[in-house]
């Protein structure tokens, strides 16, 4: 039986080391000549007001220049780069801002590709099969090659964020929200699952220089692994990168779909795996936060360590959508800033699409249109502080927040572009984390 092949390389040398993990997979053997072919970074979060952490949180342009000019030496002209960064479809700035920052607009001079925000284009209806129907970008649909470039990191809903997940990306925002369903048997990892599987012929080239611990986010624990891991086949560069980072795929349920959607199995038996062993390469990445649950509180441990009580602020679930999950982190900064030593009166706060109110909480926050909309008419709730909204208004929250008498500080919603520079600090002044991995020359 012939064997998917994945090779796993040690990033050593700009061009080289690109060149190496993708001819070590046979990634472009198949490129039709004059082929149209599609770049799909990862740049999941962005922001105008502060230099943003991006190692591993987002591709390195050092990789998307070498897979640039590897493409140039095999005579692709027809070269585009498209991504939907998380932001309001209707906000241009954002996008334009990371694109100039991140010397993608230097590499349109310069190689002569072709830049696009996804969310300024066209999309159109996919079928996936098993009762999920998509809106995806129609550039990358009508491209006869991808190049998937995601970087490689773990995920606090996913478990793992790679080649399957980073086509999110292309789709538009209501089939993003509606990957997060509640249905416990469709649910994020089953949509997840199916991103890949009416795509046109693909590289996958897995982005590790740096990776990213408890992702997808600036609020993880960032490494410097200088590793490539490249492949035909998007499953099997998944399933090694996925290994690379400590896990077993057949722990990481989009993957298990994945493999049983394809008639395979995810125990590497059909896997050739060239390069670097795996056992040498490997560290364990946790994807998840630590929570704390006793008495009564029930809190991300950080919260309890420093001793507020008081509080339910339960664990979110793969319901809660990339929208707001990015206010996530906020809404629990200010929380954490608002202690002041004296227990809350029992204050709950809901997310996502699937929880519900429990017995004797004298407050409710229900966070976002969809807590909303399944709990408004809840018998169990005895004051209802909902902030409705998709996403909601940072300003609402605030808003909600003091209502329920938590003191928060308005300069954190007055500027929430500004916060991943807190998350930032921890790596000032650390060699390992280089900003030219971001330049393009």
């Amino acid at each position: 039986m012939s064997k998917y092949r994945v090779s796993v390389v040690k990033y050593e040398k700009p061009f080289d080391s690109v060149r190496k993990a993708v001819e070590g997979c046979g990634g472009l053997d198949h490129l039709p000549a004059g082929a149209r072919v599609f770049i799909k970074p990862n740049i999941v979060f962005w922001t105008r007001f502060c230099e943003f952490p991006k190692w591993g949180v987002i591709t390195t342009s050092r990789v998307i220049e070498d897979a640039v000019h590897l493409l140039k030496a095999r005579g692709i002209d027809d070269i585009t780069i498209g991504e939907g960064i998380v932001a309001d479809p209707k906000d241009k700035l954002t996008p334009a801002h990371a694109f100039e920052t991140l010397g993608y607009n230097r590499l349109a001079r310069k190689y002569g590709v072709r830049i696009v925000n996804i969310m300024e284009r066209p999309f159109e209806k996919v079928n996936l099969g098993g009762g999920v129907t998509l809106k995806f970008n129609t550039d990358i649909l009508h491209s006869d090659f991808v190049v998937d470039i995601p970087p490689m990191k773990t995920h606090n809903q996913t478990m793992v964020s790679l080649g399957i997940k980073n086509l999110k990306g292309t789709i538009d925002i209501p089939s993003r929200k509606k990957c997060h369903s509640a249905n416990p048997k469709k649910d994020l990892h089953y949509h997840i699952a199916r991103l890949a599987d009416k795509m046109p012929p693909m590289l996958t080239l897995i982005d590790g220089i740096y990776t990213v611990e408890r992702g997808p986010g600036f609020d993880g624990k960032m490494h410097r692994k200088n590793l490539l891991v490249a492949s035909v086949d998007i499953l099997s560069a998944d399933m090694t990168a996925a290994r690379v980072l400590g896990h077993s795929p057949a722990d990481i349920p989009y993957l298990a779909h994945a493999a049983a959607n394809r008639g395979r199995t995810p125990d590497f038996s059909d896997i050739e795996i060239v390069g670097e062993a795996i056992e040498d390469v490997a560290a364990f990445h946790a994807f998840d936060f630590e929570y704390c649950r006793e008495g009564s509180r029930e809190m991300p441990a950080p919260l309890a360590k420093q001793g507020l009580d008081g509080l339910y602020y339960r664990k979110f679930d793969d319901t809660m959508c990339t929208y707001c999950s990015g206010l996530n982190g906020l809404v629990l900064s200010a929380i954490r800033y608002a202690w002041k030593g004296e227990p809350w009166e029992n204050i709950e706060v809901l997310t996502g699409k699937a929880m519900e109110p429990a017995l004797g909480m004298k407050a409710t926050l229900l966070l976002g249109q969809c807590m909303y909309k399944k709990n408004k008419d809840h018998p169990d709730i005895q004051k209802m502080i909902a902030v409705k909204g998709c996403p909601p208004d940072p300003g609402k929250i605030l808003h909600a927040l003091r209502e329920a008498g938590i003191d928060a500080d308005p300069s954190l919603f007055d500027n929430v572009g500004a916060l991943p520079g807190f998350f930032m600090a921890r790596y000032q002044n650390r060699p390992e984390f280089e900003e030219r991995f971001f330049r393009v020359e």
